[in-house]
């Protein structure tokens, strides 16, 4: 998601956040799993075909690693990811990546209601500020990327979440 399509963006450090928290994950040998998205759309930028879909590779999965594909903002919706985690046994979840206020909320959101005990790794996460056009067409004030993150944090942060930072999140792994 490095387009200049999805506008200015918060958290540079969310990619190196997520990253730490792989890294205890894989030394501790807890249950992982990446989430692609592959748009259905043929004109997103997640499509395929569009180039915008390779993760970035500080957070790539190894060879071992489980990856899932989706095609909606949820990583459950159309993927084996709830019967996978309930296979191994998994009662909570951490959460990191792009974009806070689409797929991170959205995933978020369904974890929670299918019942798992859910942490937000806020700080490895990022949103895209308010897209212009959308500003014009509907009256709105644009919103900055930080203030999307922050009120999309907010609103899951105790509903639906854990909000917790990386450094947290590492230390209550510890």
């Amino acid at each position: 998601m490095d387009s200049p399509l999805w506008g200015a963006r918060n958290n540079p450090n969310a990619e190196a956040n997520a990253a730490c928290l792989l890294a205890a994950f894989r030394a501790s040998g807890a249950a992982l799993v990446h989430i692609q998205h592959h748009s259905a759309r043929p004109n997103s930028p997640l499509h395929p075909d569009n180039g915008g879909t390779r993760i970035k590779t500080e957070v790539a999965p190894l060879d071992n690693e489980t990856v899932f594909s989706k095609h909606t903002n949820s990583a459950f919706i159309g993927t084996p990811l709830e019967s996978h985690l309930k296979t191994l046994g998994v009662t909570g979840v951490i959460i990191a990546g792009l974009s806070t206020p689409q797929c991170i909320s959205t995933s978020v959101r369904m974890a929670a209601n299918l019942g798992f005990d859910t942490w937000l790794a806020h700080d490895a996460c990022a949103a895209f500020a308010t897209h212009a056009d959308y500003s014009w067409s509907t009256g709105v004030a644009p919103m900055s990327a930080q203030a999307i993150h922050d009120n999309e944090v907010s609103i899951l942060h105790g509903e639906f979440c854990q909000a917790r930072s990386t450094d947290d999140i590492l230390e209550a792994l510890a």
